[in-house]
């Protein structure tokens, strides 16, 4: 309806701030070909709002378990609203080169360097989460609930595999085209998510004594999440490092929430968060102008300036998220209710909430059925 236009649209007053509202409502005009334009209008739309979808999907992780369904779904609508469409404007809404439109401060005035969303979509997201678990609070049994388990191993690696697989087309795809950009993107992202997932093993291998398949998992998105800003920006080195770096680093990051006290389910601020904030920095170290951004990094002779313009463009998104993002939840918590009551929570919100669960024993087609009847 909006969310293109708001990221999109032509910034209200020249300031880089926010998008028109109505210059794209409807998205009407995606209905119109326009042989010109390298990018068919429609398919461009339907790419950012699935850049839209996960980023809102993300901070789910944090509130796992222990929100409600109406709460999550109005807050999803008002976070996507005030606080993922401005800073995508922010972040991705370039300005004309005849100066007819004029996009977001970051990437035009700030002119920092984030290929694939490392601020727009993991910084936002994973300061995001913070924000909602510190108004939630914690797990009825935390931290040593039975629901902090992973409910399926198998299943993690299968879904971990499809993020990989996925994370390729979000970052090359970011590319807009299929050509040198996109290929040297490509191979960042690959070379990037193998460092990680060894980072992160070799990490639980010194520290644990042995090494697990979702620490694999784990280090495998971290390092996805890393490379994200960056991809456009290092050489297959860089990608290197930048995986390494951010799987050990994520992989200390996550026992933050259990020294600092907060419910984070699945660990959106020790992979996202982190993960985003390293990977936005590290490129004013390994940036190298032989790849497609064409900046230098301190590494390869550049000079301070990139590291200084990266740290400022993380701080206004952590600053901006983080703030909204509490008002939000503040306001939902004092009207509806963010919070599913304890017994609810501990018998599980999928029954409670939903009534369904992931496997059906011999009695429970029946006492479900049961149970949809006298709703119905």
């Amino acid at each position: 309806m909006f969310g293109y236009s708001i990221v999109f649209g032509n910034s209200v007053g020249g300031a880089g701030l926010i998008g028109d509202a109505t210059e794209f409502f409807g998205l009407d005009q995606m209905l119109i070909e326009d042989p010109e334009a390298p990018l068919p209008p429609a398919l461009f739309a339907a790419f950012q709002l699935f850049f839209a979808g996960i980023t809102t999907a993300i901070i789910a992780g944090a509130a796992a378990g222990r929100m409600k369904f109406g709460a999550w779904v109005t807050f999803a609508a008002l976070w996507a609203t005030f606080v993922y469409f401005p800073v995508a404007h922010w972040v991705f809404a370039f300005s004309s080169a005849d100066g007819s439109v004029t996009g977001g401060w970051i990437i035009n005035n700030l002119k920092a360097v984030d290929f694939a969303g490392g601020t727009a979509v993991h910084i936002n997201s994973g300061i995001a989460a913070l924000a909602l678990a510190l108004v939630l609070g914690r797990s009825a049994g935390w931290p040593k609930s039975e629901h902090t388990k992973p409910h399926s191993r198998p299943l993690v690696l299968v879904g971990a595999g499809l993020l990989w697989v996925g994370w390729f087309g979000f970052n090359a795809g970011s590319a807009l085209t299929a050509g040198h950009s996109a290929s040297v993107v490509f191979l960042n992202t690959a070379v990037a998510g193998a460092a990680g997932l060894l980072a992160w093993a070799l990490m639980e291998r010194i520290r644990l004594g042995s090494t697990s398949s979702m620490g694999a998992a784990s280090g495998l998105i971290s390092a996805l999440v890393a490379i994200t800003p960056a991809c456009g920006a290092v050489s297959p080195l860089g990608a290197l490092a930048i995986g390494l770096i951010a799987g050990a680093a994520c992989s200390l990051a996550v026992e933050l929430k259990f020294r600092l006290g907060f419910d984070d389910s699945l660990d959106v601020v020790g992979v996202h968060l982190v993960g985003g904030v390293l990977g936005t920095l590290l490129v004013g170290f390994f940036a190298t102008d032989a790849a497609p951004n064409k900046v230098k990094g301190l590494f390869y002779g550049g000079s301070i300036e990139l590291l200084g313009v990266q740290a400022l463009a993380t701080l206004a998104v952590l600053a901006y998220s983080f703030s909204l993002t509490w008002v939000i939840a503040k306001a939902l918590d004092a009207t509806m209710g963010l919070r599913i009551n304890e017994s609810d929570e501990l018998h599980g919100i999928d029954i409670t909430a939903h009534a369904e669960t992931a496997y059906l024993s011999d009695e429970e087609p029946v006492e479900l059925g049961s149970r949809q009847a006298a709703m119905s």
